[in-house]
């Protein structure tokens, strides 16, 4: 505040509250209250926030301050506590500062006569409110970093010159002057601050995307060219009788090029051609099924990006217009929805959660893997469904897994495999060349009372021999 502004402010509190007792008070922020001194829908208004301190009488409802209202914090507490409901019988402005005064007569239990003083100091960044006693020595403090302590005697800061611009203030209540100003300084404050995040909140959902999008392209180019790992698989086959072998080289024939020219396939020595080409032809179908499950999803991606990207050309008209009923309408739309997910996984696959690592199946399930016993539990007994399969290593302490089955309809071989893998990986048969895996549906599942964590009962159960590894996407 101006201290011309404050000047003429004190003016009106003091024709205005002299004499009159110190009611309820209302803190509304941990830096501002409003004080009843039985004005009948007046009230004084005191902020020390450092970017607008201020006072002055505002025009509200009570039961408005109220359900803005805070509860009471440890200075008003106290200043509640030792003005006692008092009378003010001055109120004064430092004639070089601005720093306003209110001294208040109040008595103790014993019917005694004190004098109570509260000291609001205007001050920009050293903004605070001080109480004190009729010795000047400081009650309380609001604010205490770098501020003086409750004890010592009260030093006003050294006099300044305010050097602000002249300020025309109009004829008639300083106060409702000062209150249309500041209202208007606070709705600014509040459009910029609900524009901010609102730009923020985009902001992150379109890296979030983008980042999605970036580690999609990278997961469908770590599965390679389908065709080429088909290709691999024909001539490997086609030269099972005809390949040369050098250690870890083979030479075949490429009957698809002109020229049939011979080319060199890096092998394990130990591996066969035939089995090669079965591990070729194996990657070619996961490559084939992620190129098509990721180029959904890189539809759907692409498509969210482009709606969040219309969002923020629209906040930033928005902005620029200062429309606030269009921005409060804009804060309450929906957000754009989410892409849809490959066939077979839920909705919820997109989030994350705690304590459970996610995979997808080739054939596009979502398979979950717990972490720690505890986490085991929360999975098999509050996140699993009756009909999802649930998988767990035989005779080896490891994590539980489960394969989400949201259609009911049989999950196919190949993902029971894949899941047993994980099943086998994460338990402490994963050093070991194979693994019995036992599996069973959710429901046939029960936790004996009082057992330990992740220790559970299977009323039946099947059983399948895997190799312990991580041979699918992770989500």
């Amino acid at each position: 505040m101006h201290d011309e502004l404050i000047r003429r402010v004190v003016e009106e509190l003091r024709d205005s509250l002299s004499g009159r007792f110190l009611g309820k008070i209302y803190q509304l922020t941990p830096l501002s209250f409003a004080f009843d001194f039985g004005l009948r829908g007046r009230f004084l208004f005191v902020s020390v926030e450092p970017s607008s301190p201020r006072v002055y009488l505002i025009e509200r409802r009570a039961r408005d301050l109220q359900k803005a209202s805070i509860q009471l914090a440890h200075f008003g507490q106290l200043l509640r506590a030792r003005t006692n409901s008092g009378a003010l019988v001055s109120v004064e402005k430092d004639p070089r500062d601005r720093i306003v005064r209110f001294a208040f007569r109040c008595e103790d239990v014993a019917a005694e006569v004190q004098l109570r003083k509260l000291i609001v100091h205007l001050t920009g960044r050293k903004a605070n409110l001080y109480l004190l006693d009729e010795t000047d020595q400081i009650l309380a403090v609001l604010r205490g970093p770098g501020a003086q302590l409750p004890g010592e005697i009260y030093s006003p800061p050294e006099p300044r010159v305010d050097r602000g611009d002249i300020v025309q203030i109009p004829d008639g209540s300083p106060s409702a002057y000062a209150d249309a100003f500041y209202s208007e300084v606070d709705a600014e404050k509040a459009f910029d601050s609900r524009a901010g995040a609102l730009r923020s909140r985009l902001r992150t959902s379109l890296q979030r995307q983008r980042k999605l999008k970036e580690h999609l392209r990278r997961d469908l180019a770590g599965h390679g060219d389908p065709d080429e790992h088909k290709k691999a698989g024909d001539l490997l086959l086609a030269n099972v009788a005809t390949a040369t072998r050098n250690g870890n080289k083979a030479v075949v024939t490429d009957y698809y090029s002109d020229g049939t020219p011979q080319i060199e396939f890096e092998i394990d020595e130990n591996t066969s051609l035939q089995d090669e080409a079965a591990r070729r032809f194996r990657l070619y179908t996961k490559a084939k099924r992620a190129r098509e499950e990721i180029a959904v999803r890189l539809s759907g991606v692409d498509r969210e990006i482009e709606q969040l990207e219309k969002r923020n050309q629209e906040l930033e008209s928005i902005v620029e217009r200062r429309d606030i009923a269009a921005l409060e309408s804009f804060d309450k739309s929906p957000t754009p929805p989410s892409p849809k997910t490959p066939k077979g996984k839920p909705a919820s696959a997109t989030k994350s959660i705690p304590g459970v690592r996610r995979y997808l199946s080739t054939d596009g399930y979502e398979i979950l893997v717990g972490r720690t016993s505890r986490d085991n539990d929360t999975l098999t007994f509050r996140l699993a469904h009756p009909n999802d399969l649930w998988m767990h290593a035989g005779d080896y302490p490891g994590s539980h897994v489960v394969v989400r089955n949201p259609t009911r309809k049989e999950i196919p071989h190949r993902t029971i495999i894949e899941a047993a893998q994980l099943a086998g990986r994460f338990s402490q048969a994963s050093e070991d060349a194979k693994v019995v895996i036992h599996y069973t549906e959710r429901k046939f599942l029960s936790k004996p009372k009082g057992a330990a964590p992740g220790l559970v009962r299977l009323s039946r159960f099947r059983s399948i021999t895997v190799e312990p590894k991580e041979a699918v996407s992770r989500l």
